[in-house]
């Protein structure tokens, strides 16, 4: 299979994966019945937007991440305008978060409004040479704009998340009204049930996406050589 076809086949896939987180959540509402139904479906919509415009406002700031000029990394820089040249994208943001382990991630809602974050650890232990390859690898999911489907679908997992801790605690101590459709029976299942979705719906997405990421950043590193 090529490159260009596992794009097309991931992109199909992840964002089927991420309607399907979307129907989880409306699905939440389903169960506990009455108005919980639009309350969700409103939900859904309102976390789809705010993914949309706002993915990479918040994962920078939900890790503390500081802008990088050229002028405080020049070498980082370089890799990076000759990274994103070779992927045909613009040139991301770059950024610095706190944290001694090399990582990094992408974010953005596409090529022209993406940014990279990195690591202290990443950019003051690792060799150039590997520092290039963990940003072609997050060049990649810019380039194979997965990075937006991925922010939604971390964020509507997150809501449900927080929506079934309401749930719990609405349970325990006694908020949940027993009667009416379908009740005790369905606030039990959306409270088992929902993490349990959400963790296999984002891993499916997950997992699709960096496979994609590696095969993409390999023929950039490639291309490159």
């Amino acid at each position: 299979m090529t490159v260009s076809t596992m794009q097309l086949t991931t992109r199909l896939r992840t964002w089927a994966l991420v309607a399907g987180l979307t129907g989880l959540l409306i699905a939440f509402g389903a169960l506990i019945g009455g108005s919980f139904l639009w309350l969700f479906a409103g939900l859904a919509i309102a976390i789809n937007l705010a993914g949309y415009f706002y993915s990479d406002r918040i994962a920078l700031r939900a890790a503390r991440a500081q802008p990088l000029t050229e002028r405080q990394a020049p070498e980082l820089f370089a890799i990076a305008h000759d990274l994103a040249q070779r992927a045909s994208i613009s040139l991301p943001r770059l950024y610095v978060m706190p944290g001694e382990q090399p990582n990094a991630f992408a974010t953005g809602r596409d090529p022209q409004h993406s940014a990279v974050a990195m690591t202290n650890g990443l950019l003051t232990d690792i060799e150039p040479e590997q520092v290039c390859g963990v940003l072609a690898h997050e060049f990649a999911h810019i380039k194979n704009r997965d990075i937006l489907v991925s922010s939604i679908a971390a964020i509507i997992a997150g809501a449900i998340s927080a929506v079934t801790l309401m749930l719990q605690l609405s349970f325990l101590f006694g908020g949940q009204d027993e009667e009416g459709p379908p009740g005790m029976l369905g606030t039990l299942a959306a409270m088992i049930l929902g993490p349990i979705g959400a963790m296999l719906l984002q891993l499916g997405v997950s997992r699709q996406r960096e496979h994609l990421a590696d095969a993409t950043a390999a023929q950039l590193i490639l291309n490159q050589a």
